[in-house]
């Protein structure tokens, strides 16, 4: 006997694969086919999907446009389906399936600034998390400095692309001017994404600040990171660094390293 959780399990595969539905289930319908009712689902779910992917990557809809874009998100849940009841966990590997989508292969940044785009949606659903605490740092003494072990925000994510993709995101934010100029061959750039009172902060960063923050979130502690990367970057200022980074709420709290 099929139980309720096989019967829901042969509907969503009709609905998300295009199985066929057993016949005990196709005959429930009685006033139209079973197709039809399971055609209305399927759209339904596809609707869905779509509109939470519009969500999360408006700005890739806005530079391929509604027709491209509604083609491009129709082969990604063709390809991708949704095992998550939270919609917000959908979308994931849009950029990789954007890197190998054949009709976007002229638009070589488009899969860079969908991995911006997916950066900034994590970063706005992350889960909250306390702000540095300024009394407490101040309290440590100066020569533990070097010890301390700076703990990042959760919604921390920073993006590198061989393309100009911060000033592409900027210049698709509502108010943006709309006589912008982008060169698209002006060189890498490394962005950091962050999250302060709820509103998401997309700034580009220099390749040593990238360095730094890498070996932060890694967990080295202030010195040991900073000494790392001025071997790399001898032009690297922790003293403009720090400040800049903890205005836009990249850190959430601190240890220090051999102190309980």
């Amino acid at each position: 006997m099929n139980t309720l959780s096989d019967n829901l399990l042969t509907f969503a595969h009709a609905i998300i694969h295009g199985e066929d539905l057993p016949p005990e289930a196709a005959s429930a319908y009685s006033e139209y086919p079973a197709t039809t009712a399971v055609e209305v689902y399927r759209n339904n779910y596809r609707g869905n999907l779509h509109d939470a992917l519009a969500g999360a990557y408006p700005v890739i809809e806005q530079l391929v446009g509604k027709d491209f874009f509604r083609m491009l998100t129709r082969q990604f849940i063709g390809r991708h389906h949704s095992v998550s009841g939270n919609l917000h966990h959908y979308g994931a590997e849009m950029a990789d399936f954007v890197a190998e989508f054949a009709p976007a292969q002229d638009l070589e940044y488009l899969a860079d600034v969908a991995s911006l785009e997916w950066a900034c949606h994590c970063a706005y659903f992350s889960p909250d998390a306390d702000t540095l605490d300024f009394v407490r740092l101040s309290r440590i003494p100066q020569e533990h400095h070097p010890d301390l072990v700076l703990i990042t925000h959760p919604a921390i994510h920073v993006v590198p692309s061989r393309f100009p993709v911060a000033e592409i995101w900027q210049a698709h934010q509502p108010g943006a001017p709309g006589d912008f100029h982008i060169e698209l061959d002006s060189g890498p750039c490394n962005v950091l994404v962050s999250r302060k009172a709820d509103v998401v902060l997309v700034n580009e960063i220099s390749g040593a600040d990238h360095e730094w923050l890498t070996r932060i979130k890694a967990g080295n502690t202030l010195g040991d990171a900073t000494a790392g990367t001025l071997e790399r970057y001898p032009e690297f200022d922790l003293q403009s660094v720090l400040p800049a980074m903890v205005s836009r709420g990249v850190f959430a709290g601190f240890n220090v390293k051999g102190l309980p």
